[in-house]
C-alpha cells in the first residue's frame, strides 16, 4: 500500500517596502525629468531668489521650493523606504552632470533634502500620502536644506544675523510646503490621471475616484 502526505500549499506575502524592476525604472525616469526641471529653475528661481533676497535678506527661500520637489514625487509615487531620497538625488546629478553653478554641492544637497523629505514618509510609516504629507514632506526637505546651509560652503549662514537665518528659514518653509508640497502632489495627481502610474498605488487610486 502506498501513501502520500499532502504538502499544504503556501503563498508568500508581499513585500510591501521590497523594490521592483518598474520602481527602479520609474524612479530613475522621475529623477532624469526632475532633473532637467532643477536644470530650467536654476535660471528662473536664481532670478527670483536674487530679487527677493535684494528686497529683504533671507527672503529668496521662498523660491527655493522647486528645487525640493524630487522627493516630494518620488515618495508620492513609489511609497517605498529610499525613494523619496532616490528621485531627489538622481534629479540634483543629472542637474549637475547638465550644468549649474553649484557644481558637486548640488548632489550634496540633494542627498540632504532627499533625507529630509524621506524622514517625513518614513513618519508615517510609508502608509499616508495625502496632501498634508505631501506638504509637510516639502517642509522636511525645507529644513533640511536650512541646516545644510548653515554649516556648509565658505560662506555659511551661521556667520549671518539672527534676523536674516530666521527671515530665510521662514521662507523656505513656505516654499517647501507649495512649490515641493502642494505643486508636487498636485502634478502626481495630474501624471496619475493619465494612466502613467497604473502600477502604482497613486495611480489606482486615481481611477478609483473617476
Amino acid at each position: 500500500m502506498h501513501a502520500s502526505a499532502s504538502t499544504p500549499v503556501t503563498t508568500a506575502t508581499p513585500n510591501r517596502f521590497g523594490w521592483r524592476v518598474v520602481d527602479i525604472v520609474v524612479a530613475a525616469v522621475l529623477g532624469v525629468a526632475i532633473g532637467l526641471l532643477f536644470w530650467l529653475w536654476n535660471t528662473i528661481g536664481g532670478a527670483w531668489f536674487g530679487a527677493m533676497d535684494a528686497l529683504t535678506p533671507g527672503l529668496g527661500g521662498i523660491a527655493v521650493g522647486i528645487w525640493l520637489i524630487g522627493g516630494v514625487i518620488g515618495g508620492l509615487v513609489i511609497r517605498k523606504p529610499g525613494a523619496a531620497l532616490l528621485v531627489e538625488v538622481v534629479a540634483a546629478i543629472v542637474s549637475m552632470l547638465i550644468g549649474n553653478v553649484w557644481g558637486v554641492s548640488t548632489v550634496l544637497s540633494g542627498i540632504v533634502q532627499g533625507l529630509g523629505a524621506e524622514l517625513v514618509f518614513a513618519a508615517f510609516a510609508y502608509r499616508r500620502f495625502g496632501l498634508p504629507v505631501a506638504a509637510l514632506a516639502g517642509i522636511g526637505a525645507a529644513v533640511a536644506a536650512w541646516i545644510f546651509e548653515m554649516f556648509y560652503g565658505s560662506s555659511p549662514n551661521i556667520l549671518k544675523t539672527v534676523e536674516f537665518n530666521a527671515i530665510y528659514l521662514g521662507a523656505l518653509v513656505v516654499s517647501g510646503a507649495v512649490l515641493a508640497g502642494v505643486v508636487g502632489w498636485l502634478l502626481v495627481r495630474a501624471l496619475a490621471a493619465t494612466g502613467a502610474l497604473s502600477r502604482f498605488a497613486a495611480g489606482r487610486e486615481a481611477r478609483a475616484e473617476v
